[in-house]
């Protein structure tokens, strides 16, 4: 072979791209698609803790305020949070509830009241190890209220 017919050889197999389609497939699908398959478990986490408390906070002030005495009102209220966050398969204990009542907050079952139940939880980011500590979020924190008026035809004790 001559020099120059040598040199020609090694251009043609430098720019020759049979076989590397594929490469490049597997390598761009897997820098796009993890952080895509990611991005969608996070979504879905948040979207699942914010339809657990909204509805908490929904069922448990309805059940406020159908309750005949503040006793019953309030493990009513308790036991609507912890079936409804249970439900979506959050941890009950995990979630704080706060009862605020106007126009009188020492007695919340006053005819044409207004009970308000603030439920807060943090969901936790998927696949983040829980011992996982530093200056950064590994849980978003979710927070619902929901208002209702007690009728005023209730005629509670």
């Amino acid at each position: 072979m001559l020099p120059s017919s040598r040199s020609t050889d090694r251009s043609v197999l430098w720019a020759d791209d049979s076989g590397s389609a594929s490469l490049e497939f597997i390598t761009a699908g897997l820098v796009l698609l993890v952080p895509l398959v990611y991005l969608v478990l996070a979504m879905s986490s948040i979207q699942a803790g914010s339809l657990a408390v909204e509805g908490a906070a929904r069922q448990a002030s309805r059940v406020f305020v159908q309750s005949g005495d503040i006793a019953t009102a309030q493990s009513s209220a308790i036991r609507a949070v912890e079936f409804a966050l249970t439900d979506h398969g959050i941890d009950p204990d995990s979630a704080s509830i706060v009862v605020a009542c106007a126009p009188d907050p020492s007695n919340c079952l006053t005819r044409r009241g207004f009970v308000t139940v603030t439920v807060e939880l943090s969901a936790p980011l998927p696949l983040v190890p829980p011992v996982l500590v530093g200056d950064f979020p590994v849980a978003v924190p979710l927070s619902a209220s929901s208002t209702q008026q007690v009728s005023r035809f209730w005629g509670g004790g």
